[in-house]
């Protein structure tokens, strides 16, 4: 696709190949979809055109092709890493005056250096974005990009693109890092994400997806479309890369929600995924239950079915919101989770990753859990709600972590599953026991590093949440594996 402006130098936006990461059976260590929507193009499409430049987007999930790219043995079985897509060579570099690539994921840090060298490769300057860039400017640097951008605003991006295409000057530049290791700090308040501009119905067909985690996922809830209702948290968690981006909690009012998901419904979407860092990180402000409640009943009038992977924090939908103290009141806000997760069999929720993460052991670094009775009432309260699907999430492999406490946490596990079932035989009811990623630039992820318990240096492995790389104080990364799989 490629914006309307005439007679301006093109931009080109690239979205990444897939990730293929196999063994010689064929086994996938990595959920690969291909097809999912694609919100960061969305957003940063947007706010381009906006700004007037002109836009070109190749989007190289879109294809068959499949290559090598390395292999690493793992457990003792050698694992193949490949991208799938279309091949990165047939991208003519001289196309666009300036290339931009998003990396969210360390998991791509390896297709991408190979997307980043070949478009490179005539001069033209690329710009890197994204957590993994923002975690380790360096890296893609030393690699040929020409800009890294620390500012996941969107702040940044007019000044910065101003310059490249010789329209700006370089003092107006605004949180980002350039080759030569200048870096020029942020000089502007991060935008809210009700400042970005909303996208045309035409980005919103190209971003578009037809697979998420149900495979297959149902026909009458495709195309699915996706957005991004709010930026940063309110929390600190330390195993989090999100405290870390200097946005504080920023949201999109109700008014906007609605506005860009009827985008999504314009451009066919009958289901969304909401990629939030912290939806739910509005009700810590006045009036901010009521948002919800205004979203969730606005996007039911829109006929749109929605997939919630990330947001929903469990202590936010208490009558005490999330404001720790020794007489918080963590009642389940019945109200309110009714709103998030009924599912009428057309519209409402369809499904959700709820953050169990670590009910029983290892809390210390969870300050939005809540204790384990509590955990589970709000639990109940949801399945009430009639959601069809959880996605139920514990991370492993903490550094404390040995048999017997793993053995307790398998236990409480099944306790919850037989009492979700009791409530609702027909809820598909998925734990997925994830294991600890080292995330760079985290407090935890440094902690790890520093500890020598980190077995694996292959962004492949350790930034996988499905190959185990790290050793805990009892347990070696195969152990940890093994009662990962069992």
């Amino acid at each position: 696709m490629i914006s309307e402006t005439q007679n301006a130098p093109l931009i080109g936006l690239v979205e990444l190949p897939q990730l293929k990461l196999s063994d010689a059976e064929g086994n996938d260590f990595y959920s690969l979809r291909k097809w999912e929507p694609i919100v960061s193009k969305q957003v940063l499409l947007s706010n381009l055109q906006a700004g007037g430049f002109q836009t070109k987007f190749i989007n190289l999930r879109d294809g068959d092709y499949e290559e090598n790219y390395g292999r690493i043995t793992w457990r003792g079985i050698e694992l193949t890493k490949n991208y799938v897509g279309v091949d990165i060579k047939t991208v003519d570099p001289e196309s666009c005056e300036v290339w931009c690539i998003t990396v969210n994921f360390t998991l791509y840090r390896e297709i991408a250096i190979l997307l980043l060298k070949h478009l490179s490769s005539k001069g033209k300057p690329v710009v890197l974005g994204g957590s993994d860039p923002v975690a380790d400017p360096q890296v893609y640097l030393r690699n040929g990009a020409a800009v890294v951008v620390k500012d996941k605003s969107g702040a940044a991006n007019w000044p910065l693109f101003n310059y490249l295409l010789g329209k700006g000057p370089k003092e107006a530049l605004t949180g980002v890092v350039l080759a030569d290791g200048t870096e020029y700090r942020k000089r502007k308040p991060p935008f809210y994400p009700e400042e970005w501009p909303l996208p045309s119905v035409e980005v919103a067909k190209e971003c578009l997806g037809t697979q998420y985690w149900m495979d297959p996922f149902p026909e009458h809830l495709k195309p699915i479309g996706s957005i991004f209702p709010d930026m940063g948290c309110d929390r600190h968690c330390d195993f989090c890369q999100t405290p870390t981006y200097g946005t504080g909690y920023r949201r999109m009012t109700p008014q906007r929600v609605l506005q860009w998901l009827d985008i999504q419904r314009q451009a066919g979407a009958k289901s969304v995924v909401s990629v939030s860092d912290q939806f739910l990180g509005r009700v810590i402000f006045p009036d901010g239950r009521e948002e919800v409640l205004e979203i969730m009943k606005g996007m039911r009038e829109l006929d749109l079915a929605v997939l919630w992977p990330n947001g929903l924090e469990l202590r936010k939908m208490t009558k005490g919101r999330g404001h720790s103290g020794k007489r918080e009141d963590l009642t389940p806000d019945e109200e309110l989770i009714n709103a998030l997760y009924h599912w009428d069999g057309r519209i409402g929720t369809l499904a959700a990753y709820i953050p169990a993460e670590r009910p029983i052991f290892g809390r210390e670094a969870y300050a939005k859990l809540v204790p384990w009775q509590q955990h589970k009432r709000i639990i109940h309260t949801i399945v009430r709600a009639g959601i069809p699907m959880i996605s139920y999430g514990v991370i492993i492999g903490l550094p404390d972590d040995d048999d017997y406490s793993l053995c307790q946490l398998e236990e409480a596990l099944w306790e919850v599953y037989h009492e979700v079932k009791a409530i609702n035989p027909d809820i598909i009811f998925q734990t997925t026991p994830f294991v600890i990623s080292p995330i760079l630039g985290t407090p935890q992820g440094e902690a790890i590093r520093k500890s020598g318990l980190l077995r694996f240096d292959d962004p492949a492995i350790f930034a996988g949440f499905w190959t185990a790389s790290i050793d805990t104080k009892h347990l070696t990364y195969e152990q940890v594996s093994d009662w990962q799989f069992r």
